[in-house]
């Protein structure tokens, strides 16, 4: 009787425990990454809102300075320019907002914004995979 027991024990224990052990450390890695990418989140959505509220305060104080520069430059030129300072000043600022677009769009561009870390271990993870 104790013969017909052992003999109900599966054919291959190692097979099905290494099965178990790669199930589970697949698992446990999938949990890091997704822990990994919610921390490059977390501090990017904290730099995102500091860049977003210091990008609001400068944008008003340079729409102020703006303003009143202007309007003082037209004051002044006015006698001797006429409505032709309008036009300096209208091709001056149209200059300067392009450049600072392209300077905005170069910053993006690095990857700011991006997961570097993460991207960096979810490319290393497929390679040792495939």
């Amino acid at each position: 009787m104790e013969h017909k027991n052992a003999q109900a024990e599966p054919a291959n224990p190692g097979l099905t425990a290494g099965l178990l052990g790669i199930a589970r450390n697949l698992l446990g890695l999938i949990i890091n990454r997704i822990e990994l990418a919610s921390l490059e989140l977390s501090e990017i959505g904290g730099n995102l809102v500091k860049f977003l509220v210091l990008f609001t305060l400068a944008a008003i104080a340079i729409w102020f300075a703006i303003a009143f520069w202007t309007v003082l430059l037209v004051f002044l030129a006015w006698d001797s320019w006429g409505w032709k300072i309008l036009i300096v000043l209208g091709a001056f600022f149209t200059a300067a907002a392009a450049a600072i677009g392209w300077y905005a769009f170069a910053l993006l561009r690095n990857g700011k914004l991006a997961l570097p870390a993460t991207m960096a271990e979810l490319r290393k993870d497929r390679d040792a995979l495939l």
